[in-house]
């Protein structure tokens, strides 16, 4: 199966769907459908077309109307679509009823991002827990119509557990689940007592969407290789460490990056790497200014963090990629009300400042303000280090 992912000639052609509901607006789905590509692109997936229903809410059986998954079919025989990708988990019943009408391989957006997730993963501890995520969602679904799949040795959607062992009794899921368990509980010990092994050491983490450049933030402040791609996803494993600004050592970890929609099984699973952030003193929220949802995006860190019991940790804003950052400056006789888009920098400091909220605009990229970064990130570790050793403060 590896051997056939890894010398593909073409990429594999994806359709995407996507339904609007009295919930969302047409923008909102939009941004998600270009994620949806964006993460179909990281797989390795090439959009061909997207399909949008509007819909009070999504089709029990089918998930889109029958209309619309004939509109779809017809397209993916025309084109030799090799897959459709829907924009929301779809339940089994749903899958199992697309793929009888299709007849091709159907992922949805959390099938995706467990593909995604068992590309990228390179340690033993992430490995396995993309592979507990990837039984979890497999459990209910073992009954899925891949027959027309047999001759097929691998693509988008089939890394991981192999095609046979999706054929095998519950019984065999539930037993590789719960080894799976006792090995991260293991592994999640191993790490506890790692970080108790840090010692009082003031902690930073850095938090953010994926894709936001907080890799290439921790190169920089850190002086390490970790590595950074302009992909969703880039890293997985947890990299924690020391930083020494002027005189003052702290910790940094660069943690897995937030996405909308992000599966439950892969947050369950990753809790160790989440672990990081909640024991952390400090926060660095790092920002893609540049994205013209990234409003949205902070929105999703935020409750991600709220969720997970992280949101009173003081928190430091960084807008980062303001080398990549655009506006459409509006004509002065142009009396029409402003737009995202026509926003500058200074009008976004300005509305940040005016919610008396701490932020600093940065590229790591191209290194523009990072001495002052490291200025404000000297005097939050300071203060953290004289309320803990409030006797030993002859570092400053």
């Amino acid at each position: 199966m590896g051997d056939y992912w890894d010398h593909r000639p073409y990429p594999e052609t994806a359709v995407l769907v996507g339904v609007i509901t009295q919930d969302q607006s047409p923008e909102l789905a939009e941004e998600y459908l270009d994620e949806l590509a964006f993460l179909a692109e990281t797989a390795g997936a090439e959009t061909k077309a997207v399909f949008t229903q509007r819909l009070e809410v999504s089709h029990p059986k089918t998930f889109i109307g029958s209309g619309k998954l004939a509109e779809v079919k017809e397209f993916v025989v025309a084109e030799e679509i090799d897959i459709v990708i829907f924009d929301d988990e779809l339940s089994p019943s749903q899958l199992r009823n697309i793929e009888r009408e299709m007849k091709c391989r159907i992922l949805d957006r959390t099938n995706l991002i467990l593909d995604i997730f068992a590309s990228r993963a390179q340690t033993a501890h992430a490995k396995t827990q993309v592979a507990l995520a990837q039984y979890q969602y497999l459990l209910p679904r073992l009954t899925r119509m891949w027959t027309h799949l047999e001759r097929q040795r691998g693509g988008i959607g089939m890394r991981g557990p192999g095609e046979t062992e999706i054929e095998t009794d519950r019984r065999i899921i539930r037993d590789k689940i719960s080894k799976l368990k006792n090995q991260l509980e293991k592994i999640d010990k191993q790490m506890a007592v790692q970080r108790k092994n840090r010692g009082k050491m003031v902690r930073v983490a850095l938090v953010g969407y994926t894709n936001t450049g907080k890799s290439t933030l921790m190169n920089l402040l850190s002086k390490s290789k970790v590595f950074a791609e302009d992909k969703l996803f880039a890293t997985l494993d947890t990299t924690v460490r020391k930083v020494v600004v002027e005189n003052l050592p702290f910790l940094l970890s660069d943690t897995v990056g937030f996405i909308r929609k992000l599966p439950t099984h892969l947050v369950e699973s990753f809790k160790s790497t989440l672990d990081e952030v909640r024991e952390a003193d400090i926060l660095l929220h790092v920002v893609d200014v540049s994205h013209p949802a990234f409003e949205d995006q902070i929105s999703v860190v935020e409750d991600t963090l709220s969720e997970l019991g992280i949101g009173e940790t003081p928190t430091f804003m960084v807008f980062n990629k303001i080398d990549a950052f655009t506006y459409v400056q509006k004509d002065e006789d142009d009396l029409t009300p402003d737009t995202k888009e026509n926003l500058s920098l200074d009008d976004i400091r300005s509305d940040w400042k005016s919610k008396d909220r701490e932020a600093l605009f940065i590229s790591a990229k191209k290194k523009t303000n990072i001495d002052s970064l490291k200025d404000q990130l000297y005097q939050k570790v300071k203060e953290v280090h004289i309320k803990r050793y409030p006797y030993n403060n002859f570092l400053y």
